[in-house]
């Protein structure tokens, strides 16, 4: 079997080339793949000609608002006492900018340190993905799932997804509004706010928005595949 990689970590710049040589390379492929949540929006807009539609889901598009709400002040007053375990490991002064000290964590020359930040940032996610609990949680304090997300992900939101501007994602919406797209979004997301969709949906008129209730983000891979 042939195998393909996709260079990480990276600029958008350089993931962009790598999709367009992934998609060259396959007969086909989709962008409804939950593997690439951050990348469809900027993909499409960077290559439109090349995107015939769109289902979109979860949608994050990389404003500080949105950094802020996840890793700063906002879902942690829905989760204080898991929140509280992020913050475990940081100073009074580090707790100022969470994302940062963990970025020092993350790429530490002591692998310990890395294991340590790498599994209180990936539970993190995992526990608090959704305001109901999931059965999906445990698997994000595993040792090489937990260094390799939060090692990949704490860069791209250090460098605010390598895009141009806070809202690059919105403000380039015009360029992909001929797309046919489906938007669907969990009520309950707290990774991902609802806003974010609602955003999105505003700036593309055209787009089809569905707010599912009760749904976060592990419930809603289960909406996907039994709709």
């Amino acid at each position: 079997m042939r195998a393909w990689t996709i260079t990480l970590p990276g600029t958008w710049s350089t993931i962009s080339k790598d999709c367009v040589s992934w998609r060259e390379w396959t007969s086909g492929w989709s962008l409804v793949a939950p593997g690439v949540p951050r990348w469809r929006l900027a993909y499409a807009q960077t290559h439109p000609q090349r995107v015939s539609e769109m289902v979109l889901r979860g949608i994050f598009t990389l404003r500080k608002q949105e950094l802020s709400w996840y890793y700063q002040d906002g879902a942690s007053r829905f989760f204080p006492d898991k929140w509280e375990r992020v913050l475990s490991i940081l100073s009074e002064e580090e707790r100022k900018d969470v994302i940062a000290a963990y970025r020092q964590r993350l790429t530490s020359p002591d692998l310990q340190v890395q294991l340590e930040a790498a599994k209180l940032w990936s539970v993190w996610e995992g526990e608090t993905v959704t305001l109901l609990p999931s059965d999906a949680s445990a698997s994000f304090g595993e040792d090489d799932f937990a260094l390799a997300f939060a090692r990949i992900e704490n860069h791209y939101f250090s460098h605010q997804g390598f895009l141009d501007s806070d809202d690059q994602l919105l403000s380039n919406v015009p360029l992909i509004r001929h797309i046919p797209a489906v938007i669907v979004h969990g009520r309950y997301d707290m990774a991902c706010q609802v806003q974010n969709a609602w955003d999105l949906a505003k700036a593309w008129p055209e787009a089809e928005l569905h707010i599912v209730e009760g749904q976060g983000t592990p419930r809603m891979n289960r909406v996907f595949c039994t709709s």
